[in-house]
């Protein structure tokens, strides 16, 4: 009677039992129990992964536009200019006589051409490149100090950036003022500066980051973590 009744169980009540039984915990041979281990789904690894592949897209598009307004749309400025360097080229910086070169050289057509370059490649890249540098310090460095301070330089970058720009403009309007020209130069020279620490302010976050992850895997494995005495 009693191995007919187990037979005539229906399908369903066997096959949650054989569920509820795959769920239970492990009994080891000591009497301990141990949890399955669940595997990792492709949300959650996406989920861990996808903050850095928006930085390394970020950092990407900021390479390019860089590339796009000083290595290719400033320089073909000078078809425009009699081969004259722009003012946002120069990292050291320019005087009176290479804007009046400039404004000599340049038409209505061309400074029009050099004020639309300012309002759409030289509007987008420094912006760009501060959201950049701020997703990719936030993501490697802790809260506190350091974090605010690296923040500062490329935001500092940014807003230089977009007032030399307004400044360069302002040179070929009007009577040309030489302390126009030396507050633009001046602007100019820290822009270069401070686009330079911001670059460094990322390979130091990515560094510093790097090394942290590295050392947290040497520990896992029982090794000595590097830089530690």
């Amino acid at each position: 009677m009693t191995k007919k009744s187990r037979s005539n169980r229906p399908a369903s009540n066997r096959a949650a039992s054989a569920s509820s039984a795959s769920n239970r915990p492990v009994q080891r041979a000591n009497g301990t129990t141990q949890s399955r281990a669940l595997p990792a789904t492709a949300e959650t690894t996406g989920q861990k992964n996808s903050p850095g592949l928006i930085v390394v897209a970020a950092l990407a598009a900021s390479v390019l536009l860089f590339w796009y307004y000083h290595g290719l749309v400033l320089n073909q400025m000078t078809d425009l200019s009699g081969g004259i360097t722009m003012p946002d080229q120069l990292i050291l910086g320019y005087g009176v006589e290479h804007i009046e070169a400039l404004r000599g050289a340049m038409n209505a057509d061309a400074i029009g051409q050099l004020n639309y370059v300012h309002k759409t490649a030289g509007l987008m890249f420094p912006l760009f490149f501060a959201l950049a540098s701020v997703l990719a310090i936030g993501l490697t460095v802790p809260r506190g100090f350091l974090r605010w301070g690296l923040w500062v330089l490329p935001l500092a970058f940014a807003v230089i950036d977009l007032l030399e720009n307004n400044a360069i403009d302002a040179l070929f309007t009007g009577a040309l003022d030489p302390a126009a020209v030396t507050a633009a130069s001046i602007m100019t020279v820290v822009r270069w500066a401070l686009l330079f620490l911001s670059f460094g302010a990322i390979v130091f976050a990515l560094i510093r980051s790097f090394v942290k992850t590295f050392n947290q895997k040497w520990e896992e494995a029982g090794l000595k973590p590097i830089g530690r005495g």
